[in-house]
């Protein structure tokens, strides 16, 4: 089954079932590494905010979760630059950051994110996402915590969008060919 998105047609790619799984692998293991430690959890929106939520869930760490909004894509395209929308509120000097990303390509969003977290000297700064594209990626450092690796495929759904549209739904679709 499919989905229409404005002009193009998108089949399923990920399931929900498959996402959860993912999901739930990656909170195991953030609970393991940092069992005993405060984290804070930073959020990238608009696309991660359903993997956050999905994520927190399985969490059971003291923890604090944030927001920060930034925008490199326009279209089905990277625009190759970043745009900070919204900044960085949360006091994260001497404390663990985990970045929560809805899908890493070229990591430029990564690169904004890190320099911008480095300035306030937390004690470490992780990238939780749900996907990861490894052929894409440009950036300096990969994501410690990926859900599931993916191709250079343009997807949406489960926060991930088109043209701000398609971010509603359990799946996850791939344009189709």
């Amino acid at each position: 089954m499919g989905v229409q998105i404005k002009d193009k047609k998108f089949e399923i790619y990920i399931s929900e079932a498959e996402l959860q799984k993912s999901i739930s692998r990656l909170a195991k293991q953030i609970n393991t590494d940092y069992k005993g430690r405060e984290v804070i959890f930073i959020g990238v929106l608009n696309g991660a905010f359903m993997f956050a939520s999905e994520l927190m869930k399985d969490i059971n760490l003291p923890c604090e979760i944030s927001f920060v909004k930034v925008s490199s894509y326009k279209g089905t395209s990277s625009t190759g630059r970043v745009h900070e929308l919204i900044g960085l509120v949360n006091d994260i000097k001497n404390k663990h950051v985990i970045i929560i990303e809805d899908i890493v390509d070229s990591g430029l969003t990564l690169n904004k994110l890190n320099s911008i977290i480095d300035h306030q000297s937390p004690l470490s700064a992780e990238v939780a996402t749900m996907l990861f594209k490894p052929t894409a990626f440009k950036g300096k450092k990969p994501p410690k915590y990926v859900g599931l690796e993916i191709p250079n495929k343009f997807i949406v759904g489960f926060g991930l969008d088109y043209l701000e549209e398609g971010r509603n739904t359990r799946d996850i679709y791939k344009l189709t060919e």
